[in-house]
């Protein structure tokens, strides 16, 4: 990757300083992790680096990111999966690492957060914007004297589109929903350029561009890393040096972006663009089709679809040739501001769908094996659907085709890994206590050539023999197909809180357990028992953090999204293995394609998967130093299950029991300990 490049100790020496501006301490995790990072970035080796919490894994890579970008004035791309993350690497860790190298290093350094182009406002969809698929006028929603929920908000987002010097929606307090935001904002393909727009030289995305452009490290998500990699166009600055932080997450962020889909929704509002702006022979063409198909998915079968009939083949065949001779049809040449953005949004929505469609068809062509895409139906409520930005549906069942790719190693070792020197880091990356997994999913095992790479864990400062315990409880019965707890389960969870004192977060494989639960606990229990769904996450997780008495009940978010250090949480409890549903479309396809080339489908797919959501669960237990508790699984394969041990291994070393009564007292008296000190 050549140029010159600062030597490991001068790497260490600027962390040393940065740490001690910082008010930390020596952490030889740290240190460790930033030497292999510098080193990864001079030799041009990928590196996969699982660094626990307490760490500081941020400062790890930031430092010597910093340090290259300055001494070369190339540009260091960091992606992650949260928002959380962004905003403490772009809010908190690299304003004070700018203060406190500035003086060691041969200029300040630079940084900027980088978002797709859809979470920033558009001046030109404000006030040239065309009608939304509501067929509600522009000039009505944006009336000052709107009347519905949908127009204040068009208001309101107009009011501070004068006022915001970055236009960013996280910065909207408060935020409004997707089909509010809809109204104001447009994705790549669907901007009419800056070139050809009347406010693009006021473009709040293209000045976050052009920052990112002067930026020595350039903060961004996996999302948008992904669209970077897949598509032509450059979205990120150019660059040859990647970080990808919460690298846990890489593979499915990259697989939803590389998912499309056909609803009612999505036909419906394309169908309504196209018909302002094609002839009537052709609009009805459309609608016909669209029509057809929609009844066509939703009197089918949710599920996964290994045989496409000639009755949906033809149908998905006309809705192609459908979209795309009405996209041809769009003239895209008008100099009109407004004629030209409608037209874009048009022909891009109109493009998406004769894509999907032809994609959708091609897919079955080669034999099972050898197939690159899975497709599936969903029924979906339409108050949970995704893919939509059309809002709440009532209650009403939304019928989804989707297609995605059955793996994205291939594509992220030829478009990411073949572009950038790598590394990849989180605190569980190691699945059955190997790398194995994530780097085949990654794609860093398999191809013609392999990339060169290396992977290290930089452990933990944390002592989880003498800070955890993991108990797993082996008396009980093994958990049902119903998805709900036991009378046996229900009982085990009520004498742990009791002897924790509340300070729970129980983590459910489903939100159907996790409501029964709450439900049962709140009879059973003096403590406040808290569940996902009674507000806002980040509100329910704010009252858990603040009563120490509180238990939190949730699912899928809540295991891997919670940090909450201290004596609130001193129990995580978790339901059951969290192994994919069976009929889950795409993770059963892929289990079926490793079974076809000589695999253990089940290990490699279902396992992995279990097993690096249950690190993630447990990892909400120890977030600092000082704090204590137990990790209970409530599901009785974890001991005598022949995967067992494959799980046990993914989790941090804590002591380990299976011994009810030892783990009560420990949490009686470690809620003891706790009320003393307050």
């Amino acid at each position: 990757m050549g140029g010159a490049t600062p030597e490991a100790a001068s790497v260490t020496e600027l962390l040393a300083t940065a740490v001690a501006a910082l008010g930390g301490s020596k952490r030889s995790g740290q240190v460790r992790m930033a030497e292999a990072v510098a080193h990864a970035f001079d030799a041009g080796e990928h590196l996969a680096v699982q660094a626990g919490t307490g760490t500081g894994k941020s400062l790890a890579y930031l430092v010597p990111a910093i340090a290259r970008a300055v001494a070369t004035d190339e540009p260091v791309v960091v992606s992650t999966a949260t928002i959380a993350l962004q905003r403490q690497l772009v809010d908190r860790d690299l304003p004070a690492l700018a203060d406190s190298l500035e003086q060691q290093l041969p200029r300040r350094p630079r940084f900027a957060l980088l978002k797709g182009r859809g979470n920033y406002l558009c001046l030109n969809k404000i006030h040239n914007g065309a009608a939304e698929p509501d067929d509600r006028p522009q000039d009505e929603l944006f009336d000052a004297a709107a009347t519905t929920a949908l127009g204040r908000d068009v208001q309101r987002l107009t009011a501070w589109s004068s006022d915001t010097e970055t236009g960013d929606r996280d910065e909207l307090t408060p935020g409004v929903p997707d089909r509010s935001w809809a109204q104001v904002s447009v994705s790549a393909r669907e901007c009419i350029g800056a070139a050809r727009c009347p406010f693009g030289t006021d473009c709040f995305a293209e000045k976050a561009r052009d920052v990112a452009g002067q930026a020595d490290v350039v903060v961004t998500n996996h999302a948008l890393l992904a669209i970077d990699a897949i598509s032509d166009a450059a979205v990120l600055p150019e660059h040859r040096l990647l970080v990808v932080d919460e690298a846990h997450d890489l593979v499915d962020r990259v697989t939803g972006v590389a998912t499309a889909e056909l609803s009612n929704a999505i036909l419906g509002a394309a169908t309504r663009r196209a018909a302002r702006l094609v002839e009537p022979e052709l609009a009805q063409r459309l609608e016909a089709a669209t029509a057809t198909f929609v009844s066509a998915i939703h009197d089918a079968t949710p599920g996964r679809i290994d045989h496409l009939d000639d009755e949906m083949t033809t149908y998905l065949t006309a809705l192609r040739d459908a979209a795309s001779k009405a996209r041809s049809a769009i003239d895209l040449s008008p100099s009109d501001p407004k004629a030209a953005s409608a037209r874009a949004e048009a022909v891009t929505a109109l493009t998406d769908i004769s894509d999907t469609a032809s994609r959708i068809v091609a897919s079955f062509v080669p034999a099972i094996p050898d197939r690159d895409d899975v497709v599936w139906l969903d029924h979906e409520d339409g108050a949970h659907a995704r893919g939509t930005k059309s809002g709440g549906g009532g209650g009403s069942i939304r019928a989804v085709m989707r297609v995605a790719p059955l793996s994205v190693a291939g594509l992220l070792r030829g478009r990411l890994f073949e572009h950038a020197t790598t590394v990849l880091t989180s605190a569980t990356l190691t699945v059955g206590g190997t790398f194995d997994a994530m780097a085949a999913a990654w794609g860093l095992t398999s191809g013609e050539e392999k990339p060169a790479w290396e992977c290290i864990d930089v452990g933990s400062p944390f002592e989880h023999a003498k800070a955890g315990i993991l108990y797993v409880a082996a008396h009980l019965p093994p958990p049902g197909r119903d998805g709900t707890g036991s009378a046996e389960q229900l009982d085990e969870i009520e004498a742990l809180i009791t002897a924790a004192g509340g300070r729970t977060l129980g983590l459910f494989s489903s939100m159907r357990a996790a409501k029964a639960a709450a439900e049962i606990m709140r009879e059973r229990l003096d403590t406040p028992v808290l569940c996902q769904g009674d507000d806002a996450t980040s509100a329910l997780v704010k009252q858990f953090a603040d009563d120490p008495s509180t238990s939190l009940f949730g699912t899928l978010s809540l295991w891997q999204g919670v940090d909450v250090p201290g004596p609130s949480l001193s129990l995580v409890l978790i339901d059951r293995i969290p192994f994919p549903r069976p009929d889950d479309p795409l993770l059963s396809a892929r289990q079926r394609a490793v079974a076809a080339r000589g695999g253990n489908g089940f290990m490699a797919v279902a396992a992995s998967h279990a097993a690096l959501l249950l690190a993630q669960g447990a990892g909400r237990l120890l977030r600092r130093s000082d704090d204590r508790g137990v990790v209970a699984v409530l599901d009785s394969r974890m001991a005598t299950a022949r995967y067992g041990g494959y799980l046990r291994a993914s989790l941090p070393p804590f002591w380990a029991t299976t011994d009810p009564v030892r783990v009560r007292q420990a949490l009686e008296r470690l809620r003891t300990a706790d009320a003393a000190l307050s």
